[in-house]
């Protein structure tokens, strides 16, 4: 398969280990991986907080980027929701704004729902694109640690991933998963919620590092680093001794490369 990367704004400027890592697994599954330099923002942040006409100039350019790849693979189920599930209402909500002229300049309103149509339903989380298109769960890694797993809310009431991550995780070879209490709640990042309502955020995350801490895991995983970025600052100043990993730096260790 012809797979493209994309990577997402936080793992590129943060986290490229994660882009890499990405990279790695799906190259030892067979697929042809490209990484697509034009790419930007999917635009999600600026949806989000209202600024509507620069999210559609840069959805614009995400599906102008992708065009053509029998697959694009995201290692954040909150930027693959994003365009799987914002998109669509985009190109149905767009009327005489700013942003629909912009889009009647370049095409017009029917193109860019085509282009989404077209898009959109490729976009895949990592733990759906190994599961459900390549039908793998053992990807070949190895990780002998004591591991729990955040499912972050994109991924979770999203995307709803389901068990397709900790399907993955339970492949692993050494690997010893156990259950996180209170898995489905918020670790109280939500993007821009962390900064307008930064009191909310850090009680929803010590709730959250209380149960991690519980389950005396060594590796908090999750499939979003915007979150893991949360909760690892947090504990690292506890000085817990706990790291955070994303899946896809799991399922790319091996035991050649321990």
């Amino acid at each position: 398969m012809r797979v493209a990367l994309f990577v997402t704004c936080v793992n590129d400027t943060l986290f490229p280990g994660t882009g890499k890592a990405v990279v790695a697994v799906l190259r030892r599954l067979g697929c042809d991986v490209e990484f697509p330099l034009d790419q930007t923002c999917c635009g999600q942040m600026h949806v989000n907080t209202g600024y509507r006409d620069e999210g559609v100039r840069l959805a614009r350019g995400f599906l102008s980027t992708f065009r053509g790849y029998d697959a694009v693979v995201a290692p954040s189920g909150s930027c693959a929701s994003m365009v799987r599930e914002q998109y669509p209402k985009l190109a149905a909500g767009m009327g005489a704004t700013r942003a629909g002229a912009f889009t009647r300049a370049h095409g017009g309103r029917t193109r860019f729902a085509e282009e989404v149509a077209e898009v959109a339903p490729k976009v895949y989380d990592l733990s759906e694109f190994l599961v459900d298109v390549l039908g793998v769960t053992d990807v070949g890694a190895y990780f002998p640690h004591r591991v729990t797993y955040h499912p972050t809310c994109h991924s979770l009431r999203g995307l709803r991933v389901g068990d397709r991550p900790t399907r993955l995780l339970e492949a692993v070879r050494g690997l010893d998963l156990v259950p996180l209490p209170g898995a489905d709640e918020c670790c109280g990042f939500g993007g821009t919620f962390a900064v307008k309502n930064a009191a909310v955020s850090a009680a929803m995350c010590a709730d959250k590092l209380g149960n991690v801490l519980g389950t005396g895991a060594e590796v908090l995983c999750a499939a979003d680093n915007s979150c893991l970025m949360h909760l690892g600052g947090a504990l690292r100043r506890q000085r817990s001794g706990v790291r955070v990993m994303h899946l896809a730096e799991i399922l790319a260790s091996t035991e050649a490369g321990r």
